[in-house]
């Protein structure tokens, strides 16, 4: 990969107690914080959930960027709510190129989103979740994909403003819509030449016991980076993941794609970890089913 991969610090999120009351009491120093640990861990976008505020959310987003610029300037942010107006209110006072994360596959979101894009000259996320809901496989997938992009087109927003999330969901319910992802990763360079990918990542490991969500999104960061995945909404403080995302675990990734390629893995011969990320590329390609065991068997 010659391009750096780009980490998304997923962690300021309104739904987790302590920041979603700092939210609420307008307090900035939980926030500043957090924002300044996740910069420090080496992050290149601050991912900013404020989820639909449907109260008061254009006051709370503006002095939300306002308070995360003021200690970490230079890190732009993935701007992360439903209400259009707040959207704006926050891209109206993000120093630098932001991210508007994200605009869904659906033509009333499209057309009151995109002018802001545009407006603003931000980044944003093409969601590929259609009038029906998730797609069902890499054709819906690659559907979804070509109505943002002419939508794109009808603003002139260039494909290298779109990053193309697919949507990950979790392995313990729909395995097949992981290899599906892996599947759209290989056609995403022919349909949009120069967009750019992205993920919310810690949703393939979604209701799966706490201490084995890590190893499956470690895992299956490998397989989407293979296939060009650029960029993922990550666990800022994950240190193993970017280790592994940055190349500097050569012995963890050729043990996987050995797994995605059907090649022999002498299981015996390896150390544990190896072994462990062995076994879970297997349950994500769906070579064995899933159960909260996968590592013990």
């Amino acid at each position: 990969m010659s391009e750096k991969f780009l980490r998304i610090g997923e962690n300021l999120n309104v739904v987790t107690k302590v920041y979603g009351q700092a939210m609420k009491d307008r307090n900035p120093k939980p926030i500043q914080d957090l924002v300044i640990k996740e910069a420090e861990k080496g992050v290149d976008y601050i991912d900013v959930n404020i989820g639909p505020a449907r109260k008061g959310g254009e006051e709370l987003m503006e002095w939300i960027v306002k308070t995360i610029q003021e200690v970490v300037p230079n890190i732009p942010l993935a701007l992360d709510t439903s209400n259009i107006a707040a959207m704006e209110a926050g891209l109206k006072v993000h120093k630098g190129k932001a991210l508007i994360n994200s605009i869904m596959a659906r033509p009333e979101r499209m057309d009151a989103m995109m002018p802001l894009v545009k407006k603003y000259d931000a980044d944003f996320i093409g969601l590929l979740w259609g009038p029906e809901g998730m797609p069902r496989d890499e054709h819906e997938r690659g559907m979804l994909t070509a109505e943002i992009l002419a939508k794109a087109a009808e603003y002139d927003i260039p494909n290298e403003s779109i990053w193309f999330d697919p949507i990950v969901a979790p392995l313990n319910i729909q395995q097949q819509q992981l290899v599906a992802n892996l599947e759209y990763m290989k056609m995403l360079p022919d349909m949009a030449p120069g967009a750019k990918s992205t993920c919310g990542l810690s949703n393939a490991s979604n209701g799966v016991p706490e201490h084995l969500r890590p190893i499956i999104n470690r895992t299956y960061i490998i397989m989407l980076q293979r296939y060009g995945m650029m960029s993922a909404i990550v666990d800022a403080f994950d240190d193993d993941l970017a280790a592994i995302v940055e190349g500097k675990r050569p012995e963890l990734v050729k043990v996987v794609y050995d797994v995605m390629d059907g090649k022999p893995v002498d299981m015996a011969s390896l150390p544990k970890e190896q072994q462990d990320y062995a076994k879970t590329a297997r349950v994500i390609l769906g070579h064995v089913l899933f159960s909260d065991s996968w590592l013990e068997v």
